[in-house]
């Protein structure tokens, strides 16, 4: 073995290091935080083929959300719902879940007298089986949230795994209404493995919405078995957002920071809906997601 050779070898490696890293701590402040992203509650990503436009964090309007209720519309009130979006605009986060079993459609409609329809991003979902019961439901919610065009229209909490077969009228009224541009995406809120597994090779969808976090908590399964099938949602071209991620508040008091740095980390979702039941809620989520920010 030729020790000079080698120990030439080893200084130029060193020198070539020392001169890089001199480099990058000669690099201004902003640059290397440019060179280098992170994670937040407000980043803007694109979701789905026709590539919505969302804050990575939404704000949730259902918990525990059923019969036109849900535990924001008890405690707040439509005009608190509608306070809690605009605040949320406020901070960053234009990605509004709402649905007609929640009772927050007057609440998207109040907010939007104060924020530019064009700024935001709203999901709704139907529970409509039929396609008569669709087209009624798209034009009532249109109505009701204040909007020409819904950003997202969801078929609300399908189990059976041939859920496509089942809402065939519903989805060619929602596929027809999407050519007019009165929806721009489609899709479903899943809530079991075996309509996941439909969900992944469905042409028709855009959007998966998908009960996600690092406890199994309120979930269609184990996350060991539901990580690697929304990853083949995510292979296979669709858009995926998370709900759940805080267990629906099982994981507030002692696992928080941990779900919300799955949330950002650890699943293939592309973004996240939060049941922020008040203001004060709100805040802290999103300051926690700030100071868990970590690279992309």
């Amino acid at each position: 073995m030729n020790t000079k050779n080698t120990m030439q070898i080893n200084r130029r490696q060193f020198l070539e290091q020392s001169v890089a890293l001199g480099a990058a701590a000669a690099l201004p402040l902003e640059a290397f935080a440019a060179a280098t992203p992170i994670r937040r509650a407000t980043d803007v990503i694109e979701l789905g083929p026709a590539k919505i436009k969302m804050s990575r964090m939404g704000v949730g309007t259902g918990t525990y959300g059923a019969g036109q209720s849900s535990n924001q519309v008890r405690a707040l009130g439509v005009s608190g719902v509608a306070d809690l979006l605009t605040a949320a605009f406020d901070k960053g986060i234009f990605f509004w879940d709402t649905a007609d079993a929640y009772g927050t459609h007057e609440a998207v409609k109040a907010a939007l007298k104060k924020v530019p329809r064009e700024k935001v991003t709203i999901l709704t979902k139907t529970d409509a089986w039929n396609a008569d019961k669709t087209k009624e439901d798209i034009d009532r919610f249109r109505k009701e949230l204040g909007t020409d065009y819904i950003d997202i229209l969801l078929l609300h909490t399908r189990e059976q795994p041939n859920w496509d077969e089942l809402d065939k009228g519903a989805m060619d009224v929602m596929a027809e209404a999407k050519q007019k541009r009165i929806l721009r995406s489609v899709g479903m809120s899943c809530h079991s493995v075996e309509a996941m597994q439909t969900a992944s090779k469905c042409p028709w969808l855009d959007v998966c919405m998908a009960r996600i976090n690092p406890a199994g908590e309120r979930m269609d399964a184990e996350v060991e078995t539901v990580l690697p099938l929304l990853k083949q949602v995510k292979a296979n071209g669709k858009g995926i957002i998370g709900i759940k991620v805080l267990g629906e508040g099982t994981l507030v008091d002692d696992r928080l920071d941990e779900a919300l740095r799955f949330a950002l980390t650890k699943s293939p979702m592309h973004c996240f809906s939060i049941g922020c039941e008040s203001l004060k809620e709100l805040q802290d989520n999103v300051s926690r997601i700030e100071k868990l920010a970590v690279p992309a």
